[in-house]
């Protein structure tokens, strides 16, 4: 979108939000960079150049705008939105594979040189893998600068840097602050008062309707691993260098979000990963407008604009969940995952009580005898073949996947059905397309709603919901009376 330069011009002269992440604004004479909604008076068109990332703006030398603070705005759509190597590029970096694997690391995951990559995204975002982990690094750091009493050094290490050194410049570059001057302007709510917990705001791009979204996470929760408590949806994170405790409670302007790490340096995945899970950077802007030029979806939308689709923070993890919830209740899937977690999950301390274990490996899970999982034959088979391809390496799930080729793959394996290898895209590798026209609950509401009800004929009027089926499912799903689409109490 940097490209068009009158409608970019147009959204910095209207303020508008929507477009907080789809581009920055660098401001020629001053040397700063802004989100298109920042309060400051709009500069001159002339004075503005357009760049389609933080990372594209320092490095053209500009610094990030104190008074809107463009580090935090919601990211990019685009990169939960596409499959092509950009989009999984980008959704590797923010999952923090550089900083943890180098350039080679990404360049081996996407199956590409590391020329490749550089010159592509490059050509469309204005800088490398390594100038963009840069500019991640550098909002972790603000963020564990401002919310937390760590010592700098720690905060330098935790944030990814390689030295002290490296960190304190950066952030004079980026922000045209030192790290102390940054702690001594946050504001004094900003530190949580639980020592070891971090507290900060998750920004989404407006409206989002929470109804089903953390009803659709409390309902299926395994206890043990998820629970719903005062008013926030709470569960633990296997994360690159330890575990995490997580609590995401929704407000009208964010996500208050409060982070125990047993390692800082997971700050940045923990974010992403939870960004990802309430798929906070979606747009809902786009989504409704398509959705609503159906007759049949519109009073849906109009009733509850901008619907997100529930995803997950681990993908192997929902895969088995998945296969575990095959042709039953909700509850009874709930009972078959808190059993095998309670058997054979990695036990965790919540000083608040609830959550006890991590969900177990596909490696853990692989090497279980098969007579010892409770449950029918034919579901067993296709749990354990699931498990073995996971920890084989044969089958890949992540941030990375190919969804057409993850697809093909799973319906490869014995007892996958459409429906099970379509619920995984769709949530788990947050394919925005995915489509369940075999789901009972989405026939029924297709159903009443005068649509066809038999999966060809929905499949067939569905086209015209693409790119957005899933989230069309959420309409659909969201007329029955299932605790799934209730915000708990």
């Amino acid at each position: 979108m940097h490209t068009d330069t009158e409608r970019c011009v147009r959204a910095v002269q209207s303020k508008d939000a929507r477009f907080d992440g789809w581009f920055y604004t660098a401001v020629l004479t001053t040397g700063i960079y802004c989100r298109p909604s920042c309060p400051a008076v709009p500069p001159k068109p002339r004075h503005m150049v357009f760049h389609p990332s933080a990372a594209a703006c320092q490095q053209a030398g500009f610094r990030a705008c104190k008074r809107c603070r463009p580090d935090t705005s919601p990211g990019s759509p685009e990169w939960n939105v596409r499959a092509d190597l950009v989009a999984r590029a980008m959704r590797l970096i923010a999952d923090g594979v550089v900083d943890r694997e180098g350039v080679t690391g990404l360049a081996a995951r996407l199956g590409y040189s590391t020329r490749q990559i550089e010159r592509q995204l490059l050509a469309e975002l204005g800088a490398g893998p390594l100038a963009l982990a840069r500019a991640q690094r550098a909002r972790t750091a603000r963020l564990l600068v401002e919310t937390t009493d760590l010592p700098m050094a720690d905060v330098a290490f935790a944030s990814g840097f390689s030295s002290v050194r490296t960190f304190n410049d950066t952030v004079r570059e980026v922000f045209a602050l030192s790290p102390s001057e940054l702690r001594t302007r946050a504001p004094k709510h900003a530190a949580s008062g639980t020592p070891g917990v971090i507290t900060l705001r998750l920004p989404f791009r407006a409206p989002l309707h929470p109804d089903n979204l953390f009803g659709h996470l409390a309902a299926t929760a395994v206890p043990g691993v998820e629970e719903w408590r005062d008013g926030a949806y709470r569960r633990t994170l296997r994360l690159p260098y330890g575990h995490g405790i997580v609590a995401l409670a929704p407000r009208p302007d964010h996500i208050a979000c409060r982070l125990a790490l047993s390692d800082p340096r997971d700050l940045t995945v923990a974010i992403s990963r939870c960004r990802r899970l309430l798929d906070l950077d979606a747009d809902p802007a786009a989504v409704d407008e398509q959705l609503r030029a159906d007759p049949a979806l519109a009073p849906l939308v109009d009733k509850a604009p901008g619907r997100r689709v529930p995803r997950t923070v681990d993908e192997a993890e929902f895969a088995v969940r998945a296969v575990l919830g095959q042709q039953v209740s909700t509850a009874a899937a709930r009972t078959h995952a808190a059993r095998l977690v309670t058997a054979h999950g990695t036990p965790v301390d919540d000083p608040e009580g609830g959550l006890t274990h991590l969900f177990p490996t596909p490696e853990h899970l692989a090497a279980l005898d098969p007579d010892a999982l409770a449950m029918p034959r034919t579901r067993r088979t296709t749990l354990t073949t699931l498990v073995r391809r996971l920890a084989d390496g044969d089958l890949r799930l992540g941030a990375d996947s190919d969804w057409p080729e993850t697809r093909a793959a799973l319906l490869a394996l014995p007892g996958f059905g459409p429906w099970t290898a379509d619920v995984i895209a769709m949530r788990a590798l947050g394919d925005p397309d995915a489509f369940l026209p075999t789901d009972l609950g989405v026939r029924r509401a297709a159903q009443a709603l005068g649509l066809p009800s038999t999966p060809s004929a929905l499949t067939t009027r569905a086209a015209a919901w693409r790119p957005w089926r899933a989230y069309a499912v959420q309409y659909l799903w969201a007329t029955d009376s299932h605790p799934i689409n209730v915000l708990p109490a």
